[in-house]
């Protein structure tokens, strides 16, 4: 008798872990991250898209911190592919595109942003071209953030947050002008004071998101 009692009890304690692990993933809603827009900073990065590199940080650290589900990137490129999305509407897009790409996405949150600051400067030796110090020096870099989760069944803003890095360490970073070559994924910009200061930013938006994830639904 006393071990049918026990084992009704394990098994009872055992579906209340259960329950309560499916009532946490459940908790948990899909969200998508736009290309955060740039217009507001000197354009002397050349052909790569600063914006597309920034959001895949985000995507990044949103899975490391695992408190939502992230549509794969890929998915989302073809669907703002499909609905004409364009560089001038990521900054503010309109209610009416983020509910079509919602609701061939299927889902109801979506996150863009703003590229703010991104910049770099070098004291001391070496040289230094539109503002990337090449060579020897000491690196000083900073980028700023800005980013909204937005409900795309209704257009409501849920969430604003701002994100701030700031760096000193890391390895000068060599930059061609012409913009070939260069990418915020590659090791030499994640050894950078630049690299370093844009992963600071990102998690600091990652975190005020997670914080306030009890605003939706």
């Amino acid at each position: 008798m006393k071990r049918s009692v026990v084992g009704l009890s394990v098994a009872l304690a055992l579906c209340g872990l259960a329950g309560t692990a499916s009532a946490q993933g459940a908790k948990r809603v899909s969200v998508a991250v736009m290309d955060f827009d740039y217009g507001t900073i000197d354009h002397w990065w050349g052909q790569y898209d600063i914006g597309k590199g920034m959001a895949d940080q985000v995507v990044d650290a949103l899975v490391n911190d695992g408190s939502f589900r992230v549509i794969e990137r890929k998915k989302l490129d073809t669907v703002l592919a499909e609905q004409d999305f364009s560089h001038s509407d990521r900054a503010d897009p309109s209610a009416a595109k983020m509910a079509k790409i919602g609701k061939v996405l299927g889902l109801r949150y979506i996150i863009s942003g703003s590229i703010t600051k991104f910049s770099i400067e070098q004291k001391g030796g070496g040289l230094r071209v539109k503002g990337v110090g090449l060579g020897g020096g000491k690196n000083k870099a900073e980028v700023n953030l800005t980013a909204r989760l937005i409900d795309t069944t209704t257009g409501e803003i849920l969430v604003s947050a701002k994100g701030h890095g700031e760096s000193t360490k890391g390895k000068s970073l060599a930059v061609n002008t012409g913009g070939v070559g260069f990418s915020t994924g590659s090791s030499e910009f994640r050894e950078s004071a630049l690299g370093d200061a844009q992963e600071m930013a990102c998690n600091d938006i990652v975190k005020q998101f997670v914080m306030k994830k009890d605003r939706l639904q």
